[in-house]
């Protein structure tokens, strides 16, 4: 091992909100685990997922480089432009795991990491997977759920272990789990297992990826009932005309049935929500216990984010994919004690591209790729970003949106009928005043820059001349996500509702294989 080499720790959460942690000021959450590690280091507050759903914004962070090069816009993938090579690491460069292998480093990775295709070889030495759901294939190759199977056969009859889905996937649901079995707490256990594992020749780079707190919200006695609902505040609210104008909130409400979701029911869910967080921190304590048990603690760099936001009910929304700061502002939180300043609060604009340089910079080799060197920017030795691009859907298709954000303003152009967002980030951080009509030189510039974002390869399909491209409006035709267990055969509900008991013994009460 190099003296001067750190162990790292990268740990993500799933859809995670900026404003869950405590010490950053909710004053209705208790994370004391996170609290600790923003007094143990530096906190970005203006921390952004350039291309706000799972897939895309994990594809970013194992590859350091935004959506135009990925060619990864949404949860389906998409195949690269003509001339661009058909594999993500021919195109991008090897994975973020490999890197760091190549660095001398000894490498692991447990959790959630919803590759395409499920099983995709990430380059981890070591390697512990627990995605979200599961078919008849993914369900055995999946060592959480194997786990459980074998070491606990009294739950084999649980269909999704991590809550149920399809028309309960925003309604408040408690874990059938205890909480020491939950995925959560196996996360940990593993972590905490590999970090034990010390290699004398080399230090550790692991990435830990939990599932939560994205839906269903389904957290563990006694995590469900720490919040009382009645004490957390409503959603942010303007109207539906201003905050619909991006139609794929709308369209994902209906979608994973959160149409269904009043005001009561939104703190309700907001609880549970928060109940998923408190139950993490309480992982992710075990976690730092381990690391400032061990000799190399003040060597050790440790990383916290999350890949994008939730709605959560604000903006009548649910879900991510969109550009509002519930769901594209996430939180990033940087320790590393032999090296950084501690308790401090960075205001710079931040990627998750630039996670890929954070852990090569600390390797001994950076590697920017197309972020930017935050470890500089912390010691003062690089220069701060001025905007910062995002983006969702194809370049050139009719759901395609793109956002550019400043210290002072955020804009959005939705191609959707050539829609238009323009806030205020001081004066309106809720996002409440659309400022296009009265901010119309602010608009021409931050326009320009989306503009010339689009100029190269990969997004000239955007644009239309010196504009970006625009269509007439269309509402999506409105369609339900259904997520039944499929690993247990069920695809649907039954079109009869006797047909849904017949692999049931009506006398045991058993499932009949």
């Amino acid at each position: 091992m190099s003296p001067t080499q750190p162990d790292i720790l990268f740990i993500m959460t799933d859809q995670q909100r900026f404003d869950t942690i405590a010490a950053l000021g909710n004053s209705h959450i208790y994370t004391p685990n996170l609290d600790r590690l923003i007094r143990r280091g530096v906190t970005f507050s203006n921390a952004y997922a350039t291309c706000p759903v799972c897939v895309a914004a994990r594809y970013t962070i194992r590859t350091g480089c935004e959506p135009l090069t990925t060619r990864v816009f949404n949860n389906a993938g998409l195949k690269p432009i003509g001339g661009r090579a058909e594999k993500m690491e021919n195109r991008c460069g090897e994975y973020l795991a490999r890197t760091m292998s190549r660095l001398g480093y000894r490498t692991f990775g447990v959790g959630k990491f919803h590759t395409s295709p499920w099983d995709e070889d990430l380059g981890y030495e070591a390697f512990f997977r627990s995605e979200e759901s599961y078919n008849a294939i993914s369900r055995p190759g999946d060592d959480y759920a194997s786990w459980l199977n074998q070491a606990h056969p009294e739950f084999r009859f649980l269909e999704q272990l991590m809550g149920e889905r399809t028309e309960m996937y925003y309604i408040p649901q408690r874990s059938p789990l205890p909480p020491e079995l939950g995925v959560e707490s196996w996360v940990g256990d593993r972590v905490v297992e590999q970090i034990a594992n010390t290699d004398n020749q080399r230090p550790f780079f692991g990435f830990v990826s939990f599932v939560g707190p994205h839906p269903p919200l389904a957290p563990p006695i006694p995590f469900n009932r720490m919040y009382d609902p009645d004490r957390l505040p409503d959603p942010v609210l303007a109207s539906v005309e201003h905050d619909h104008m991006d139609e794929e909130i709308p369209y994902m409400c209906y979608a994973i049935w959160a149409d269904a979701v009043n005001l009561p029911l939104s703190r309700i869910v907001k609880a549970r929500y928060y109940g998923e967080i408190s139950y993490i921190d309480l992982c992710i304590g075990r976690i730092l216990d381990a690391v400032e048990a061990g000799s190399n603690s003040q060597n050790t760099l440790i990383c916290f984010f999350s890949d994008h936001g939730d709605l959560l009910g604000d903006h009548h929304g649910w879900q991510k994919q969109n550009f509002f700061e519930a769901a594209c502002h996430i939180p990033l939180l940087l320790s590393w004690p032999a090296t950084l300043p501690a308790g401090i609060i960075k205001s710079d604009l931040i990627s998750l591209a630039d996670l890929f340089g954070i852990a090569t910079r600390a390797g001994g080799r950076a590697e920017l790729r197309e972020g930017i060197d935050v470890l500089g920017l912390v010691q003062g030795e690089s220069i701060p970003r001025k905007s910062l691009i995002g983006v969702t859907e194809p370049p050139g298709s009719h759901d395609f949106k793109i956002m550019v954000v400043t210290d002072e303003w955020k804009y959005i152009f939705m191609a959707n009928g050539g829609r238009e967002q323009l806030f205020h980030r001081q004066e309106d951080p809720d996002e409440l005043t659309n400022c296009i009509a009265s901010a119309s030189a602010t608009r021409s510039n931050l326009h320009a820059l989306a503009v010339n974002a689009c100029r190269g390869t990969g997004a000239l399909d955007a644009l239309d001349g010196d504009n970006l491209r625009s269509f007439p409006f269309r509402e999506r035709p409105r369609t339900r996500i259904y997520q039944f267990e499929q690993s247990f055969g069920v695809t649907g509900f039954p079109d009869n509702p006797k047909d849904g008991l017949k692999n049931l013994d009506p006398l045991t009460f058993k499932r009949i294989k």
